[in-house]
């Protein structure tokens, strides 16, 4: 059982930075691939960003790579995901989740997901 929890969301301007991160409980936590979700006002949830147990493996979506970097702590338990020059675009909620699969961009193989935390950018 893994349980995730997310901080670090909040209201930015266009062009500002945030840092999201993701505390999980479990001593299995090494095992799973992490990834990043988010899903804005009347749109699906959608890929982000996911990282291999490893950190060795890591896949963005095109929307989001050169401007986003996700990374991970074995020994803290915690994955980050660092997002600078943020667009109105990024607007959603932002959740973590985590799978046995190797970096899936789909949600199916993702077995637990955190509460969210909302990111708000501004034009």
């Amino acid at each position: 059982q893994v349980q995730l929890v997310e901080s670090g969301g909040g209201l930015v301007q266009a062009g500002g930075s945030l840092r999201l991160s993701c505390a999980a409980s479990g001593r299995t936590f090494i095992s799973y691939t992490m990834g990043w979700f988010r899903q804005g006002p009347g749109k699906e949830r959608e890929f982000v960003a996911a990282i291999s147990w490893s950190g060795t493996t890591t896949d963005y979506a095109d929307s989001v790579k050169g401007r986003f970097t996700i990374s991970r702590d074995n020994a803290k338990n915690t994955a980050n995901l660092q997002m600078n020059s943020l667009k109105p675009e990024d607007t959603a909620v932002y959740y973590c989740a985590a799978s046995r699969a190797v970096v899936p961009r789909t949600p199916s193989p993702y077995n637990y997901w955190g509460q969210g935390t909302q990111v708000t950018v501004s034009s």
